[in-house]
């Protein structure tokens, strides 16, 4: 009797442990389908704004809508920001329900739109514990009407914009090299659609890709020492991939009609769009050469302009199912989150922020936009268009 009732606890045990495996494996489905499921459906964080007036007003509420923040009574916020602007930025944060001081600090030694993007940056890592994106840079093409453009360089929000190129001619595509002051970008500069390395920090500038014929959509490799591009030589658009010093050139794809490539995070993969069949569709390529492989994206046909956010997790890209319209979609593939009217998204540092362009009456105009929550802003303006953007990261 003694061993029936071991041999029937044994068996109890055995049970019980197969039902937690399969419940843990059951919670970590749902961990991921609520991932997917978050993509412009997260709702915002409630805060409430008090003692801040003009500039620095508008700056802290411009950052913290595009990361996911909205601006509530006090009553009715979890956070309470406050603070006062007199001369320089003081700021406090307090959590109502936790009844704690999350954040208490002084800024001087900018100017007070500097000090307050900084504010917005320490709010975000306060209330999230992840670094805000309010100091971050943007590159992009500016074009006057009328104009050939030259390549451009911003805070986020569009405020601070210098040229760094002045070509007098067709620019395009800028792509920041990873951890330097520089970007890749093509130019008509010698007659011909060719890529440039340009280091901002001492306007040096050096031609890497100049074969005949097209070579265009420069993308730096994350450790910066690698640019993918879709070039010519061959006959038809196709990835090719060299050093930033335009040594080892090696072309990746021999398909029809490829464009716009991208890197994954760990440098190991490529993304591109190309025609398979005659369809427009994502498809990725090892980054040292190999097999390629179709990304699905169902329900969102004609995919260009792919970008891997930066955690890996996600790919954004446009599709045209009669405007053009920004998607997210996990990097793995599935469904595709369409988000707004837009085209040539980029991902910011925090992998949650994408910087856009959209059609205008009057052009193209760059927006920014909060991934989970849908939130939008219209980056300040420089020319008739703005369009090609780049996030720093």
């Amino acid at each position: 009797m003694k061993n029936y009732f071991s041999l029937f606890k044994k068996f109890l045990l055995l049970l019980f442990a197969v039902v937690a495996i399969d419940f843990a494996r059951a919670q970590n489905e749902i961990t991921i389908t609520h991932e997917i499921s978050v993509i412009g459906n997260t709702k915002p964080i409630p805060v409430s704004l008090d003692g801040f007036s003009g500039e620095v007003e508008s700056v802290l509420k411009f950052d913290l809508y595009v990361q996911g923040f909205s601006f509530v009574s006090p009553d009715a916020a979890q956070y309470q920001i406050s603070g006062s602007d007199s001369g320089n930025v003081i700021g406090r944060v307090t959590d109502k329900f936790a009844k704690s001081a999350l954040l208490a600090r002084s800024y001087t030694g900018a100017s007070l739109r500097r000090q307050a993007h900084a504010f917005a940056d320490d709010i975000v890592f306060a209330i999230t514990g992840k670094k805000g994106i309010a100091q971050t840079k943007i590159a992009f093409k500016a074009e006057a009407p009328g104009g050939n453009g030259e390549i451009y360089v911003a805070d986020f929000d569009g405020h601070g914009a210098q040229a760094v190129t002045h070509d007098g001619t067709i620019v395009a595509a800028p792509s920041w090299v990873p951890g330097h002051l520089a970007v890749c970008y093509n130019s008509y500069l010698r007659g011909n659609p060719d890529i440039f390395y340009h280091d901002f920090s001492n306007g040096q500038r050096r031609s890497i890709a100049h074969y005949s014929g097209s070579n265009i959509s420069p993308a730096v490799s994350p450790d910066g020492s690698k640019v993918a591009f879709i070039a010519s030589i061959g006959g038809s658009p196709n990835v090719y991939v060299c050093g930033t010093d335009g040594s080892g050139l090696k072309r990746l794809t021999t398909g029809a009609e490829d464009s716009s490539p991208c890197w994954s995070p760990d440098g190991q993969w490529i993304c591109f769009a190309t025609k398979i069949n005659e369809r427009r569709v994502l498809a990725k390529v090892p980054a040292g050469g190999g097999a390629v492989q179709r990304i699905p994206t169902p329900g969102a046909p004609n995919p260009t302009e792919p970008d891997w956010s930066p955690d890996g997790r996600w790919i954004a890209f446009t599709t045209q199912m009669g405007d053009f319209n920004i998607c997210v979609m996990p990097a793995g593939g599935g469904a595709p989150a369409v988000l707004v009217t837009g085209e040539d998204p980029s991902w910011s540092p925090n992998s949650r922020t994408l910087v856009f362009a959209r059609r205008t009456g009057g052009g193209y105009k760059l927006s920014v936009l909060d991934v989970f929550t849908k939130q939008v802003k219209d980056v300040s303006r420089i020319s008739g268009n703005d369009s090609e953007p780049a996030w720093a990261r």
